[in-house]
């Protein structure tokens, strides 16, 4: 099985220590069954450039809104616009296979908001979800839902 492919944007660290975690337990699961995938991931920020992905991946997202609640009276996101950018650029949307999001939980309705939309924004599934830097069984969840997505995509041979 091909790697998994990552994209992310972090933007206080906890996407990305999230991320790198993840990717020391696919390491792992791959060194005991080779089998099963390990992950590559890259972080896009401010300064990536925009181009052509040829390759599937999912992308990792989480949510800073600046005004409005995100349900009734609109959402102005922060900060995190680039990865949408990204996204949209050319024909890479076409490479997304789904979304994992984070944030707090003390934000009820807006908590994952930002990779809820990205999903519905560019129509692939919203697949998983952590808190803040999430915790060791968010990563083994994390990992299982992305090997069940790519089981949907991948035709049997």
């Amino acid at each position: 099985m091909q790697p998994i492919r990552i994209l992310f944007i972090s933007i206080e660290g906890n996407t990305r220590n999230f991320v790198e975690n993840l990717t020391a337990y696919a390491a792992k699961q791959h060194a005991s069954q080779p089998e099963l995938p390990e992950i590559t991931a890259t972080e896009i920020s401010e300064t990536s450039d925009l181009t052509d992905e040829t390759q599937p991946f999912f992308c990792f997202v989480p949510t800073y809104l600046d005004g409005g609640n995100g349900i009734d009276n609109g959402v102005k996101e922060l900060m995190t616009k680039v990865l949408g950018e990204y996204i949209a650029y050319h024909h890479n949307a076409q490479q997304l296979l789904g979304v994992v999001g984070s944030g707090n939980r003390n934000f009820n309705e807006q908590y994952c908001l930002t990779a809820k939309r990205y999903a519905t924004t560019f129509g692939v599934p919203f697949i998983a979800d952590y808190e803040l830097r999430g915790v060791p069984r968010d990563e083994t969840r994390i990992y299982d839902a992305l090997i069940n997505r790519l089981k949907e995509v991948t035709p049997a041979s």
